[in-house]
């Protein structure tokens, strides 16, 4: 008992100690924002604690601007971005820019017969096949592997990665704050001078991840089809690694034309935190970045799903560990109740004082883990306030769905008390400075702000909207989403011979937590 009263007290402290440090005035001393006049927003936050510095570039093009019949290919590029530019990852640029171009004259001819849907050739298909193939080949002789990754590695850079989500795609690592003309310069090029040398080799590598995340992992199956079923209209029913036959079939022409239509400055934001100047750096990042040629931003017009009037369900049956999930509609992160959906968000799923761990993981001791969260499959458009729970063994998917809804009623009919209001408003201001606690999360965090809201500050403004929930607004947003016609189930039932211990896999909840990309779409460029 005196460790649940000091744990709160602890908090408290740490929050009033830190706060005058990490609120937005004290941040408004040390950021710099600036527009380039192609459109391309640059970020510079001044952290001096260290001789190191982080970068965020986001693109505000995900897996929902994926063309119809070529999904993966906001993916895709993800990984080609790794690939090099006319002058990394190259022997003889001027040899190899032929020698690609043929690679896609053949890859247009073989699939032309391949997709025949009378009279294909099979004997043809075979020549223009081995003719696609000789001429990766010889395309493949002027590739220098991974020379990107190397040069970054090799300078001191830390964490190099990436990810696509159903709404973006951000490229991000650290280096010592002496390397920032050579990031201003690699991170500009990659974006200036692309080259997607190996398409169709990491075309594979993404068929695998998608074998290994989805077709071969049940909970992977389970939310394709879930995803799929909610959205009948938007894309967000779209897998964000792709469907295998668009996998199969898009080509490095193709992925080309999505770079060339969502990766324009207008569609950029570009955070730099750490150990730098804005004074000194600013000309620098503008030399580099003004060198992207200015475009519109692109139409992300899409449609709209419509209100959903009856419960769906999708059930697989599986050998495997079963499993629950149910979503509910809500609208985008513009809505004025989205301070509401965190609250709930932190109530129902923060910790082992939340109200599903308490009530179907230590009381009831039916589930090995259960929670609740916005994000499913993405923010940016209207998406869904998802439930899950993993059954013990023992359990069915019943008996959690039936104690899950137990605590949504709660919810609906009583007022949560005092103590959980405030604790979740106590946790929204510790989880803000933790996550502005290293130069990786503040420029991840600024960078998605500024490209959200257009403003970095609506960061702090989100602990004031906290603060600003009531009971009653949790009564009503509660009321106005949880109702069974605007619900979409998922269950995975274990057949006969299932082995399972009841204990959900890392992969499993990483698949679920609404701040990471899809399964498979994060990407380490160094590792490839």
């Amino acid at each position: 008992m005196k460790h649940r009263i000091l744990r709160p007290l602890v908090l408290i402290l740490l929050l009033t100690t830190l706060a005058a440090a990490q609120d937005v005035a004290s941040f408004e001393k040390r950021i710099t924002v600036k527009k380039l006049p192609n459109g391309l927003t640059l970020l510079i936050c001044e952290r001096p604690e260290a001789p190191v510095f982080s970068f965020f570039t986001i693109v505000d093009a995900g897996s929902a601007q994926d063309p119809m019949g070529k999904t993966g290919l906001a993916h895709m590029f993800e990984h080609m971005a790794f690939k090099g530019t006319d002058r990394i990852g190259t022997t003889d640029y001027a040899a190899e820019k032929p020698a690609l171009e043929k690679v896609e004259t053949a890859y247009a001819a073989y699939i032309a017969e391949r997709d025949k849907s009378v009279g294909r050739d099979e004997a043809r298909l075979k020549q223009l096949e081995k003719e696609w193939k000789d001429a990766i080949a010889k395309a493949d002789k002027y590739v220098v592997s991974n020379q990107f990754g190397k040069i970054v590695e090799q300078s001191g850079g830390q964490d190099v990665n990436a990810f696509t989500s159903l709404d973006e795609t951000a490229y991000h690592y650290s280096l010592p704050a002496n390397r920032l003309e050579l990031w201003a310069y690699l991170e500009s090029e990659r974006f200036l001078h692309p080259v997607l040398r190996e398409f169709y080799k990491e075309r594979n590598v993404v068929i695998e991840e998608r074998r290994r995340s989805t077709d071969s992992n049940p909970i992977g199956r389970l939310l394709e089809q879930f995803n799929a079923a909610a959205f009948e209209a938007h894309p967000y029913h779209r897998p964000g690694v792709g469907w295998i036959s668009d996998l199969n079939s898009f080509s490095a022409t193709d992925a080309k034309k999505f770079f060339d239509g969502y990766y324009v400055p207008a569609n950029m934001v570009v955070a730099v935190a750490g150990d730098v100047k804005a004074s000194q750096i600013l000309p620098m990042l503008e030399k580099y970045f003004s060198r992207l040629a200015a475009s519109s931003k692109p139409d992300e017009t899409t449609t709209t799903e419509p209100p959903q009037n009856s419960e769906r369900k999708v059930a697989l049956k599986e050998k495997s560990q079963p499993f629950y999930i149910e979503g509910y509609h809500r609208p985008d992160y513009m809505t004025k109740d989205d301070a509401v959906y965190d609250a709930i968000t932190d109530l129902m799923s923060e910790g082992r004082t939340s109200r599903l761990y308490r009530a179907l993981v230590r009381d009831k001791k039916i589930a090995s883990f259960s929670a609740g969260f916005s994000g499913l499959p993405g923010t940016k458009y209207p998406h869904l306030f998802a439930f899950y729970a993993f059954p013990l063994p023992g359990h069915t998917t019943q008996e959690v769905a039936d104690a899950i809804h137990v605590e949504i009623e709660r919810l609906k009919k009583e007022d949560i008390s005092d103590d959980e209001l405030k604790m979740i408003k106590t946790r929204t201001k510790a989880n803000l400075i933790r996550g502005l606690g290293d130069n990786e999360g503040l420029a991840a965090q600024l960078a998605t702000y500024q490209t959200r809201y257009g403003d970095w500050r609506e960061l702090f403004r989100s602990v004031d909207r906290i603060d600003k929930v009531t009971k009653a607004d949790i009564r009503r947003v509660a009321n106005e989403t949880f109702y069974d016609t605007n619900r979409t189930v998922g269950v995975i039932e274990t057949v006969p011979g299932a082995g399972s211990s009841g204990e959900p896999g890392s992969g499993d909840q990483a698949a679920l937590d609404p701040g990471a990309s899809d399964p498979g779409t994060s990407d380490r460029g160094g590792a490839r």
